[in-house]
């Protein structure tokens, strides 16, 4: 069939792009299809990093996108009307993590859609993890422009039955990113990150947002041993200050290592082959693409029991969940873990979970959709 995918693409980079290169690579092996992505996504007050476009030193996917729809300019929003209007879609897809999103990407599936086309979203968040006055108005006009979703966890799922109770959609679960390639030597990658050799490793990874507890993991580390070391890898949304403070408080410096800035893909596979386990202590979520790394690279995860992170580790026995955010209960999980050796009885089951969690999976999951949706029209 015809389709169009409207989300972010390269130039643009970060996980969404990511995530809808590796779908689209799926999709383009059987159907004709069109991406189009932000000619400007956010303004550059609103963007809390520090650059939003892949650089010359990132190994990005280069998916042929078209640069048309600017999310504050309404004009952009004929021009992406009629460029898909042309094309003439059987589907258009596109990704929804934020209501800022909503008065662009709702006006061009209203304006854009044929008679017999179908819109489908995949759903990131319904409700944001940071919420302001207007979020519900917007959210609601963006769903009401699509015929069906596709959510990746119960709480999502949970979060658009409560706005849209007659919702069509699919849950199919975050798969697994594949783009990064193979797992370096441990040894080798704990040397180009500077970490000793004897230490048991910590990784928190991603932008570093209030919501992610990052504090929470810094409180933790405060109690455990000096053979214990974090890595904090990413960038910066406005939330480190206050770490860093902590980090000062307790005297922490020997036990961290810093990487707080954008971490380019090929420089991803040292961070998490470096690592003995992945620490998300969130403080609220719905799923996380982190932890698709972590699996990616065989790398057991604990986390806390907020949003969907359970829903890939729980039944499949492939990290711990806490009950809470709290650090005695984070820091005696981590104590477990290597008490315990668990990272040799998780690894497996991570290994199994892979077999079961891939982008052709998703991929069927939104044409299972799309015939349901088209049966109904």
């Amino acid at each position: 069939m015809k389709i169009v995918y409207l989300s972010s693409f390269y130039p643009l980079r970060g996980g969404i792009a990511q995530f809808n290169a590796a779908l689209y690579r799926v999709f383009e092996k059987e159907h004709e299809i069109m991406a189009i992505t932000f000619k400007r996504q956010y303004p550059n007050l609103l963007f809390p990093g520090k650059g939003q476009y892949v650089t010359d030193n990132d190994a990005a996917d280069k998916i042929p996108s078209k640069e048309l729809l600017d999310t504050i300019n309404p004009l952009t929003y004929i021009t992406t009307a009629n460029k898909i209007r042309k094309f003439a879609p059987d589907l258009i897809i596109t990704k929804f993590w934020m209501p800022f999103f909503a008065p662009s990407l709702g006006w061009v599936l209203k304006s854009a859609m044929k008679k017999g086309s179908v819109n489908i979203s995949i759903l990131d968040n319904v409700i944001p993890h940071e919420k302001r006055p207007g979020d519900d108005t917007l959210i609601r006009y963006f769903l009401n422009r699509n015929h069906g979703f596709i959510v990746m966890s119960e709480s999502v799922k949970a979060d658009l039955l409560s706005i849209k109770p007659d919702a069509m959609y699919n849950y199919s679960p975050h798969p697994l990113y594949s783009h990064f390639g193979e797992k370096p030597d441990k040894t080798v990658s704990r040397k180009k990150l500077n970490i000793p050799d004897d230490k048991n490793v910590l990784l928190f990874f991603g932008f570093i947002r209030s919501y992610k507890g990052l504090d929470i993991l810094l409180e933790a580390i405060r109690f455990l041993p000096s053979n214990y070391h974090l890595i904090i890898a990413g960038e910066d949304y406005g939330d480190f200050k206050e770490c860093e403070k902590l980090i000062k408080e307790y005297k922490l410096e020997d036990k961290i290592s810093l990487n707080v800035r954008y971490i380019r893909d090929d420089e991803v596979p040292f961070f998490f082959s470096a690592a003995d386990v992945c620490v998300l202590p969130y403080k609220s979520g719905t799923q996380s693409g982190i932890t698709s790394i972590a699996f990616h690279f065989d790398l057991p995860v604990i986390a806390t029991d907020v949003g969907g992170l359970k829903e890939s580790i729980k039944p499949y026995n492939t990290g711990i969940i806490i009950d809470e955010p709290r650090q005695n209960l984070l820091a005696a999980a981590i104590s477990d873990y290597f008490e315990f050796d668990l990272e040799q009885k998780f690894i497996p089951n991570i290994r199994e979970y892979k077999k079961i969690s891939s982008w052709e999976t998703m991929a069927q999951s939104i044409i299972e959709l799309y015939e349901k949706i088209k049966l109904s029209l």
